[in-house]
């Protein structure tokens, strides 16, 4: 059983709960209990959304006045959402929306992996949608083996899940391994309805935004690498495809479409042979389409990934993009297939080269000291996890970017010129690797 509070003025009040899930069909019970300090009559609107956010409005006579009733709400064994206005509730002036998160019906575990997330209308497979859910399913299979690969010992363990909303995701974690401590890799295709603020964590450009509920399609693959070694670097890529769209008879964002990602690496410690190699994998695969992307995005990268509190990056970068839609779709979508195939031969020579260098306390405690700004940016400004807690999805998946394990020291400086204070600097100062 929930708590919340509703304003009520001159006989109307709207409540809107923001929620992680909120299953479609909502049954509202009549406010019979309800005694404001004016006699009224007062009547509910039926809600019916499968989305995250609800909104209802009561409707009463202009004879009553102002009170402060109190909204309950609980799960009914018929899967429904019943909510009650209990007693007498209290004087107050004005008119408030009061918003807070609820966690209901979060996911359901599958016993398998389903071959598709898409809903039945979206599996032609020369549509877009299809094609990049079937894209993000192969990079996940290539990238989880060649990590198996190099580790030798850890195995990823799969989850498979959906959402009451619309869509699912498969997760999989390797977790303790001979090489990583932690490697997350992710993919998920969820649609349904979103609130405003998750449209915003999405779209933060947007202004054409009316309130209400915004339909919503969204796919992507995501992971964060952390490995044991301090000399080896931590490695993280995203790819996501995104669309909003707004029925005639529900308000909200324009049809909107955009591509979004990128792949960018962390080390603690700067080996330029590494840092070079790396960067001109993420080059090669930009300049197939367009010259201009890779100085392009590299700054986007440089720029996104700035820890605004520290003064300083994540790492030294990659390349990163988002909301672009300003190509032709077909083009975008095979730009986004080869990044996502440029991951590998990216990053796992780095691997093969410093997994197995010998490292000292010191080195690690310094490899723990910048997880800790891995932390801060993911939690703080990471747009990614931003919309999934918005927008109700999985936590376990959200948050499987985090490390391990992380350590702050109060006021930490390393020595001017040691290889510690060398990489601080190349996150304080980016530079051109080629």
């Amino acid at each position: 059983m929930g708590q919340y509070q509703a304003f009520q003025c001159h006989g109307n009040y709207s409540i809107n709960l923001l929620c992680d899930e909120v299953p479609s069909i909502f049954s509202l019970l009549s406010p019979s209990n309800f005694t404001p300090h004016t006699p009224h009559s007062a009547r509910l609107l039926m809600a019916s959304l499968s989305a995250s956010s609800l909104s209802f409005f009561p409707l009463s006579s202009p004879s009553c006045s102002l009170t402060k009733p109190q909204l309950s709400f609980s799960i009914a064994t018929t899967n429904r959402i019943k909510f009650t206005i209990p007693t007498k509730p209290r004087n107050h002036v004005g008119t408030h929306v009061i918003r807070s998160a609820v966690s209901i019906d979060k996911e359901i575990l599958l016993s398998e992996s389903p071959h598709t997330l898409l809903r039945e209308s979206d599996r032609d497979g020369n549509s877009i949608r299809a094609r990049f859910q079937q894209m993000i399913m192969k990079a996940q299979d290539i990238v989880c083996e060649a990590i198996e690969e190099v580790d030798g010992i850890g195995k990823f363990k799969e989850d498979a899940w959906t959402r009451s909303g619309g869509g699912g995701g498969i997760s999989r974690v390797l977790q303790d391994g001979a090489v990583w401590e932690k490697a997350g890799v992710n993919i998920s295709v969820v649609y349904g309805m979103m609130p405003p603020e998750a449209y915003r964590a999405a779209k933060p450009a947007a202004t054409d935004l009316n309130p209400g509920p915004v339909p919503f399609f969204a796919a992507g693959i995501s992971s964060v690498l952390h490995p044991r070694n301090p000399f080896a670097p931590t490695l993280h890529f995203n790819y996501r495809y995104f669309e909003t769209d707004a029925p005639k008879d529900i308000p909200g964002a324009p049809r909107q479409w955009w591509f979004g990602g990128g792949t960018d690496l962390t080390p603690a410690y700067i080996f330029e042979e590494d840092v070079r190699h790396f960067h001109s994998i993420q080059k090669r695969a930009c300049d197939k389409f367009d010259p201009t992307f890779y100085p392009r995005f590299k700054k986007w990268c440089d720029d996104y990934f700035y820890i605004k509190h520290r003064g300083e990056r994540r790492g030294l970068g990659g390349i990163f993009f988002d909301d672009l839609n300003d190509y032709d779709q077909e083009m975008l979508l095979s730009f986004a297939t080869e990044c996502a195939n440029s991951v590998v031969p990216a990053y796992i020579p780095i691997m093969e080269k410093r997994k197995d260098m010998p490292y000292t306390e010191r080195h690690k405690a310094w490899q723990q000291l910048r997880r800790g700004r891995y932390v801060e940016f993911n939690l703080v400004y990471d747009r990614g996890t931003t919309f999934g807690l918005k927008t109700g999805g999985r936590i376990e998946s959200i948050l499987v970017s985090l490390p391990l394990t992380a350590r702050w020291e109060y006021d930490h400086k390393p020595e001017e010129g040691s290889e510690e204070w060398k990489l601080l600097d190349a996150c304080i100062n980016p530079k051109e690797w080629v």
